[in-house]
């Protein structure tokens, strides 16, 4: 091997060598927002206190045991859905500062609603997995409405108060 091809490999694994220190250099100086979690990563005391807060967070959560309350939404026909009782509704404490609030669970998504002195409103809507909003009327109104698409199927969930609570319904 020649003098020549050891010094041209020497000065290939040197700039490279540098290239490296230059790029972890700049990682480390960046730091987190490359790397890390957004907003970091939570501990599980940190966790129930921010789901304990009033807002935006409910205040407590228990399930409520299947009958006429418990609603998921279920599909008709292609691209269409009614409201028919189910099992996964979850019931929520108001707050001081909140009306009723009640979770409703469909193979699509799962919605908070709240009654409240304007009427019911949706507090918070999460498509499942597979699924996206494809439209969301969060009140607060008469009644709201929140639909969750699939590559096969629609779920459309509308709610309205009923005395003070929140009730699915079917889409009229």
């Amino acid at each position: 091997m020649s003098r020549r091809s050891i010094l041209v490999a020497t000065g290939w694994v040197a700039t490279a060598a540098v290239a490296t220190l230059i790029g972890l250099g700049a990682i480390r100086l960046v730091g987190e927002s490359i790397t890390g979690t957004p907003g970091g990563v939570r501990s599980e005391a940190e966790i129930e206190r921010a789901l304990a807060s009033p807002e935006p967070g409910p205040a407590a959560t228990s399930v409520a045991p299947p009958g006429p309350d418990a609603t998921s939404a279920t599909a008709t026909g292609p691209g269409t859905t009614s409201a028919a009782p189910g099992p996964g509704t979850t019931s929520i404490t108001p707050t001081a500062s909140s009306g009723v609030r009640r979770g409703f669970a469909t193979d699509g998504g799962t919605a908070v609603a709240e009654c409240g002195a304007g009427g019911v409103r949706l507090v918070s809507w999460a498509p499942a997995q597979g699924y996206r909003v494809r439209d969301v009327d969060r009140g607060p109104d008469d009644d709201v409405e929140v639909t969750f698409e699939g590559s096969a199927r629609e779920y459309e969930l509308k709610v309205r108060c009923i005395g003070s609570e929140p009730v699915a319904v079917a889409d009229d």
